[in-house]
C-alpha cells in the first residue's frame, strides 16, 4: 500500500515576505484550536523524508485522524523564516539550534522548546573557506571578511571561536578584528563565498548545498568551536519548538512527532545506505551527498535527545549569560529571565513529564 503524504514548497520571495510576520505570533495564538487537527505540517528534512516514505509518520498520526503534510522550504531558505511559518500555521514544528531558538523567544515568539539534543561538539559548525584560499587557520583571519546570518550557528559558533583566539568579530556597537557582512539567504551566502565577496563563513556542512561543496573538494575547514565553549555546551544544541497554543492543545501530537523521530533516527543509524537512497530521492540531492549528510561528523539530525529538563534549562541560561557578557548586541537589548527560560523549556516532554518519550 502506497504511503500518502503531501509535500509543499515555498518560493524565496514568499519566504522573505513571511519573515516579517514573526512579530504577529502573539496575536495569532489568541483563537482557540479545534479539538481534532485535520493536517499536521512538518518540515521536510533527512529524517522526516524517511519517516514519511516508510509510512511511520502517517501510521502514528492516523491514530488521531490527522493527515501528514511535509513542507519543503527549498534551497532558497531565509534564516529565521521558521518563526513566520509557525505563525501562519504552515509549520507545527520548527527546528533550529538553541541559540536562534532563544533569540526567537526573546523577540516575542510565543513558543515552547519540546526537545533539545545532548551536548554538541566541535564538528557541528566549522569555519570554512574556499580550498584555494591561503587561509589555513583562525590565526589567519585578522582583518578578513566573514559573512553569515546574524541569528544562527553561522554566527554564534564563529563569534565564540574568534573571540577565543583574540580576534573578535565586528558588532554594531564595537569594531573587532574581523569584518562582518550579514547574509541571511543560504544561496546568497554560498554565492558570496564562491564569488570571493567574503573570505570565510561558518555553517552546517552536513546540509545539502554545503555537503555537495565539501564532497567535491571546493571548500575546506579552517577552524572549529572551542571544545569546552558555550556553543558546544549549549548554544549549538539542536532544538524543536512549537507554538505554545499548539503544544498545549495537542501535546499528544507533539509526543507522536518525537516518538517517530526516535524510531526513524535509530533506523537511519542502523541502515545508512538505504537511508541515503531514500533521502536522495525525496530531497532531490545526489546519493553521495545524502550519504555524507548522514555519516559526516557534523551531521546533527540524528543526535540523541537531552532527557533532563534541568540540564536543558541550565544550558540555555549558561550560554545566554556568556553571549550577553561578550557584546552580543541582540541579547544585550532583550534577553530572558531565569524564570522565562524555565517556562520556555516545556517540562512535559522531558524525562518524568506527562508526555515524555524518555519515561
Amino acid at each position: 500500500m502506497k504511503n500518502k503524504y503531501h509535500i509543499r514548497t515555498r518560493t524565496a520571495a514568499t519566504l522573505a515576505a513571511m519573515t516579517a510576520l514573526a512579530s504577529l505570533v502573539a496575536t495569532t495564538t489568541a483563537s482557540a484550536a479545534p479539538k481534532k487537527l485535520d493536517v499536521i505540517n512538518i518540515p521536510l528534512n533527512s529524517w522526516t523524508s524517511i519517516a514519511a516514505k516508510k509510512g511511520w509518520l502517517q501510521q502514528e498520526y492516523a491514530k488521531y485522524g490527522t493527515r501528514v503534510s511535509l513542507l519543503d522550504q527549498g534551497t532558497a531558505a531565509v534564516a529565521g523564516q521558521e518563526a513566520a511559518l509557525l505563525a501562519r500555521g504552515d509549520l507545527h514544528f520548527a527546528s533550529r539550534m538553541s541559540y536562534p531558538a532563544l533569540i526567537h523567544k526573546s523577540n516575542g515568539l510565543d513558543a515552547l522548546i519540546i526537545w533539545q539534543s545532548e551536548q554538541s561538539d566541535i564538528y557541528r559548525t566549522p569555519l570554512i573557506a574556499l580550498r584555494e584560499s591561503p587561509l589555513e587557520s583562525i590565526a589567519d583571519l585578522k582583518g578578513k571578511n566573514f559573512g553569515g546570518s546574524r541569528v544562527g550557528c553561522g554566527w554564534s559558533s564563529p563569534y565564540e571561536a574568534l573571540r577565543d583566539n583574540g580576534l573578535p568579530l565586528d558588532t554594531p556597537v564595537k569594531r573587532g578584528e574581523v569584518r562582518f557582512t550579514t547574509i541571511s539567504s543560504s544561496t546568497g551566502l554560498t554565492s558570496a563565498l564562491l564569488g570571493g565577496k567574503i573570505d570565510f563563513t561558518a555553517t552546517h556542512i552536513a546540509l545539502g548545498g554545503w555537503a555537495n561543496l565539501v564532497t567535491q573538494g571546493v571548500i575546506k575547514v579552517i577552524g572549529r568551536s572551542p571544545a569546552d565553549g558555550e556553543y558546544v555546551k549549549g548554544a549549538g544544541r539542536p532544538a524543536f519548538f512549537a507554538l505554545t497554543r499548539f503544544a498545549n492543545e495537542y501535546p499528544e501530537l507533539v509526543k507522536a512527532f518525537l516518538d517517530v523521530r526516535a524510531r526513524t533516527t535509530k533506523w537511519i543509524v542502523e541502515n545508512p545506505d538505504e537511508a541515503a537512497s531514500i533521502i536522495a530521492r525525496e530531497t532531490r540531492v545526489p546519493r553521495y551527498v545524502a550519504k555524507f549528510m548522514i555519516t559526516d561528523a557534523s551531521a546533527f539530525d540524528f543526535m540523541a535527545g537531552e532527557p533532563s529538563y534541568e540540564t536543558a534549562v541550565a544550558s540555555i541560561k549558561s550560554f545566554q549569560k556568556w553571549y550577553k557578557e561578550n557584546d552580543d548586541d541582540i541579547l544585550a537589548k532583550q534577553s530572558l529571565s531565569d524564570a522565562q527560560i524555565e517556562a520556555f523549556v516545556d517540562k512535559r516532554f522531558f524525562k518524568g513529564g506527562e508526555f515524555s518519550i524518555y519515561n
